[in-house]
C-alpha cells in the first residue's frame, strides 16, 4: 500500500512547482516534494526579472518576434504565441499575491532591458527576482490548508503501467526519504514533474546543486520522448572567483550599460555583433570562451564602474554586496568573469496543457521541453514559462480531476537483494568524471570527435552505475549520478544528431545552418521496470 495519497503530486518546489500547487489547491489535495529546503533551487537564484508587455510602447507581437529571433529558428511559433499571450495575467497574479515588482516615482513599474529585447519589459524586484517570487510562493503555500509539502525527499521513479500493466498511465512516485533513509510510494491521481534543468551535469555551472536532471531522466525511464537536449545554455558572465562559485552576474548588468572587456580593458563585443554586449546569451558566451582561449586568459572582465556608484547601489544591491565581500568593489573595477552552464532548453516533450507523453504526468518549467525556447531561450523568459504553463496544466487538471480514479495498490519497493554501501568513493569518481568531460567535450564548442568520445565514456560509466544501483541502496549522491549519466546521454546524442550548427549547438565540423530547422526528438524503446 502507499505511504502517502493525494489528487496531486508535485514533484519540485521551484516556481514552477509552488504555482501549480496554489492554482489547484481550492480544488485539490496537493503534495509538494522538495528535495531541499523549500528555498533552495533555481527560482530562488535567477536575478534578472520575467518579461511581460507592460509597456504602452511596446506589443505582444515583439515579445513573439525577439523571442522567435532569439531561438535561431526553432521556436515552435504556437508556444511562443501561447506564453507571451499569456504572460501580463500571469504576472498580475503574482503581484495579487503580494510579489513586489520594483516601480519607479510615478507608481509605474520600473522595467529593465536585457540581450535580445527589443524593449524594456523586464519587471524585477532589484537584482534578486528569484528570491522576491519564490519567497511569495512558500509563503502562501504555507498559509493554504490542502498543500502539503514534504521535505529533504529525492523522487527515485515514477510509478507507470510498467509496473501495473495496462495503458500509458502515471500513478504516483517513488521517493527516498532523506530522513529515514528508505524508499517510500506516493500515489495520486496526477503527478506533476517540476524538478527543473539539468546543468549539474557540467562542472562549471550557475547552478544550485539540485538541478540534476531528476525529471528528465524519469520521465525518459517511465517512457517520454524529450526534445532538444543538445542546447544547453551557457550563460556568458558568472563570477570568477574561487569563493563564489556558481554566483551569477544577471544579464540585467548589460542592460544597464556595463561592457565586456578583455584583462587590457579594450571591449571586445562590438567585434562579435552589432548589439554588442546585448546580443543573445549564445552570441555572447562564445565570444567570451573564443576570447580566453585566443589569449590563454583564465577569465574576462564585466564592467559597470563606469556609472555612479549610487545607480549601481539601488539597481544590484546584492551583486554590489557580495563582490564587496570578495574584496572587488564594482563601483571602481571590474568583475571577473567566466560562462557557465545556465539552462536546459530542451527537456520532456510536453503539449499547451503542460501533458507528456504518459496520461495523467505532466512537465512544467525547465523540466519541458515546450517549444518556446527555440535553440537559444531569450533573457527572463524562464520563469515567465514557468507561470503560464502551470496556470494551463492546472485548468488541465481541474477539468480531469474528479474522472480520474486513485490507485493506492502500488508495488512496494523492493531492496531485499541490496547491501549498504562500503565503496561511496566510486560514486564520488564517477560524478566529477562525468561533469568533467561534459565540459570538455559537449561544452559551448563541439565536435564529431569530442561527441563521439563523451558517448564512450558515457556508456561506461552507465554500466558501472547500473550494477552499483542494483546492488546498493540507494543515496542521494547514487541517484543524482544515476539521472545525470542519463540527462548526459541524451545531451549527447541529441547533439550527434544535429548535423549544423544553430544557437547553443555550436559544432566546428558542421558550422552551417541547415536550410530547414527541426527540433530533435528522442524515443525512448520499450524498457523492463528498473
Amino acid at each position: 500500500m502507499s505511504h502517502y495519497q493525494c489528487d496531486v503530486l508535485i514533484i519540485g518546489s521551484g516556481a514552477a512547482g509552488l504555482t501549480l500547487a496554489l492554482q489547484l489547491a481550492d480544488h485539490a489535495q496537493v503534495t509538494v516534494l522538495s528535495k531541499g529546503p523549500l528555498t533552495e533551487g533555481s527560482t530562488y537564484y535567477a536575478q534578472g526579472g520575467i518579461a511581460a508587455v507592460f509597456d504602452e510602447n511596446d506589443s505582444i507581437e515583439s515579445h513573439v518576434e525577439d523571442t522567435l529571433v532569439a531561438g535561431a529558428g526553432l521556436c515552435d511559433l504556437a508556444a511562443v504565441e501561447f506564453t507571451t499571450g499569456h504572460a501580463k495575467e500571469s504576472l498580475q497574479w503574482l503581484i495579487d499575491i503580494g510579489v513586489g515588482f520594483d516601480r519607479v516615482d510615478d507608481g509605474q513599474f520600473h522595467l529593465n532591458q536585457e540581450g535580445g529585447h527589443s524593449h524594456r519589459r523586464i519587471l524585477h524586484a532589484a537584482d534578486a527576482t528569484g528570491r522576491a517570487v519564490q519567497t511569495t510562493l512558500v509563503e502562501q503555500t504555507k498559509l493554504h490548508p490542502n498543500i502539503t509539502i514534504i521535505e529533504r525527499v529525492n523522487a527515485v521513479d515514477l510509478i507507470t503501467n510498467k509496473h501495473l500493466g495496462g495503458d500509458r498511465h502515471c500513478y504516483g512516485a517513488y521517493i527516498w526519504n532523506r530522513v529515514t533513509q528508505q524508499v517510500e510510494t506516493v500515489a495520486a491521481r496526477f503527478v506533476a514533474l517540476c524538478t527543473g534543468g539539468a546543468s549539474k551535469v557540467y562542472q562549471y555551472t550557475s547552478n544550485p546543486d539540485v538541478a540534476s536532471g531528476d525529471g528528465i531522466a524519469m520521465a525518459w525511464r517511465a517512457g517520454c520522448r524529450v526534445a532538444n537536449m543538445e542546447f544547453n545554455q551557457f550563460h556568458p558572465t558568472c563570477l570568477f572567483h574561487p569563493n563564489a562559485q556558481s554566483f551569477l552576474l544577471t544579464e540585467a548588468l548589460r542592460g544597464e550599460g556595463a561592457y565586456l572587456r578583455r584583462p587590457d580593458g579594450s571591449r571586445f563585443m562590438p567585434d562579435f555583433h552589432p548589439a554588442a554586449e546585448l546580443a543573445p546569451r549564445d552570441v555572447v558566451a562564445r565570444a567570451i570562451d573564443y576570447e580566453m582561449k585566443r589569449l590563454g586568459a583564465d577569465c574576462m572582465f564585466l564592467d559597470i564602474s563606469h556609472k555612479p556608484k549610487a545607480f549601481i547601489q539601488e539597481h544590484f544591491p546584492n551583486i554590489y554586496d557580495k563582490c564587496l565581500s570578495l574584496g572587488i568593489d564594482i563601483s571602481r573595477e571590474p568583475m571577473p568573469v567566466v560562462p557557465a552552464a545556465h539552462y536546459t532548453c530542451g527537456g520532456v516533450k510536453t503539449d499547451l496543457q503542460a501533458r507528456t507523453d504518459i496520461a495523467n504526468l505532466y512537465a512544467i518549467g525547465e523540466v519541458a521541453y515546450t517549444g518556446l525556447h527555440g535553440a537559444n531561450r531569450m533573457a527572463s523568459n524562464s520563469l515567465l514559462e514557468c507561470l503560464v504553463f502551470a496556470r494551463s496544466a492546472a485548468k488541465d487538471i481541474i477539468e480531469q480531476l474528479h474522472d480520474k480514479p486513485l490507485r493506492t495498490d502500488l508495488p512496494a519497493w523492493d531492496e531485499s537483494q541490496v547491501n549498504d554501501s562500503d565503496e561511496e568513493v566510486i560514486i564520488q569518481h564517477n560524478w566529477h568524471e562525468l561533469r568533467l568531460f561534459m565540459w570538455d567535450y559537449v561544452g559551448i564548442v563541439r565536435t564529431d570527435k569530442r561527441l563521439q568520445r563523451a558517448l564512450r565514456r558515457i556508456e561506461l560509466l552507465q554500466q558501472e552505475i547500473h550494477d552499483y544501483y542494483s546492488n546498493f541502496k540507494v543515496s542521494n549522491n547514487l541517484l543524482e549520478l544515476r539521472n545525470l549519466v542519463q540527462v548526459a546521454e541524451l545531451i549527447v546524442r541529441s547533439a550527434m544528431e544535429r548535423k549544423e550548427s544553430r544557437g547553443l549547438h555550436y559544432n566546428l565540423d558542421h558550422p552551417d545552418l541547415l536550410p530547414e530547422a527541426q527540433p530533435t526528438i528522442l524515443a525512448p524503446a520499450q524498457q523492463k521496470p528498473s
